[in-house]
C-alpha cells in the first residue's frame, strides 16, 4: 500500500492519535443525529428503521473513540500535531454538510454508501498500522464490522429504491465527494502554505526593521527632551 507509511507516521504518535479519536467521536455522533433526522424525513417505513438502526450504531462508535481518546490523551503530554495529516487521515465524514430535507433517498442512500465503503477501507489501514497500540487496533476492528455491514445495506436499499438509476445516482454522489475531498485538501493546504509564508516573513521582513528601530533608539537622547513649539504646529 502507498500510503502506508504515511498512516504509519500519522497513527505512531499518541498525541495525533488521541485527538483523531475524539475528532472521530464527534463526526459519529453528529451523523446519528442526522440519521435520526433523515429517519424522520423518508416516507419509506423499511428505510426509516433502516436510518434508525445506523443511528444506534454510529453513537456506540462515537462513545467507543470517546472512551479510547480520553484514555489516550490521559496517557501522553505533550504538542498536539496537525495540518495535512487531518486531510490524510479523515476517517468517516459522515453527512459532511447535507441539506437533508432536500436530498432524495436514492442520493442520500448513494452518498451514505460511499461514505461507509470509504471509512471501511480506511478503519481497515488503519488498524493495519497500528502496531504498538492493541487496544485502539481491537477498537477499529470492531467498528470495521459494523461499517461492512452499513455498505452492504446502503448498496441493498439503493437498489431496491432506484433499480434502474442506481448506477448514475453512484456516479454522481462520487463527484460530489470528490469535489468535498478537493476542498478539504485546499483547506488543509491553505493552512500550511499560511504558516510558511508567515514563517518567512517573521525572519525575512521583521529583521530589518528591528535593526532600524534599534539603530533609531541610539540616536535618541535619554531623559527628558526640549521640543520645539512650531514643530508640533
Amino acid at each position: 500500500m502507498i500510503l502506508r507509511p504515511v498512516h504509519h507516521f500519522i497513527w505512531a504518535d499518541p498525541q495525533r492519535r488521541a485527538r483523531k479519536l475524539l475528532e472521530f467521536a464527534e463526526v459519529e455522533a453528529s451523523g446519528g443525529r442526522d440519521l435520526v433526522r433523515a429517519a424522520e424525513l423518508t416516507n419509506d417505513p423499511l428505510l426509516r428503521a433502516r436510518y434508525l438502526a445506523h443511528a444506534r450504531d454510529e453513537a456506540r462508535h462515537a462513545d467507543m473513540f470517546r472512551a479510547r481518546g480520553r484514555a489516550l490523551r490521559k496517557e501522553t503530554t505533550g504538542e498536539e500535531k496537525e495540518g495535512l495529516a487531518d486531510w490524510m487521515a479523515p476517517g468517516e465524514l459522515g453527512m459532511e454538510g447535507l441539506d437533508l430535507a432536500r436530498e432524495t433517498d436514492a442520493d442520500l442512500l448513494a452518498f451514505l454508501h460511499l461514505s461507509e465503503s470509504a471509512a471501511a477501507r480506511d478503519f481497515a489501514r488503519y488498524a493495519r498500522v497500528i502496531d504498538k497500540d492493541p487496544a485502539t487496533r481491537i477498537l477499529f476492528q470492531r467498528i470495521l464490522h459494523d461499517e461492512d455491514e452499513h455498505k452492504k445495506y446502503t448498496r441493498g436499499e439503493l437498489g431496491r429504491i432506484a433499480p434502474r438509476r442506481e448506477r448514475r445516482v453512484l456516479w454522481w454522489a462520487r463527484l460530489r465527494r470528490l469535489w468535498k475531498a478537493y476542498l478539504r485538501f485546499a483547506t488543509a493546504l491553505a493552512g500550511v502554505m499560511a504558516g510558511v509564508v508567515l514563517t518567512l516573513q517573521y525572519f525575512v521582513l521583521l529583521p530589518p526593521f528591528a535593526w532600524l528601530a534599534k539603530r533609531n533608539a541610539k540616536r535618541e537622547k535619554s531623559g527628558w527632551n526640549i521640543v520645539d513649539e512650531k514643530a508640533l504646529r
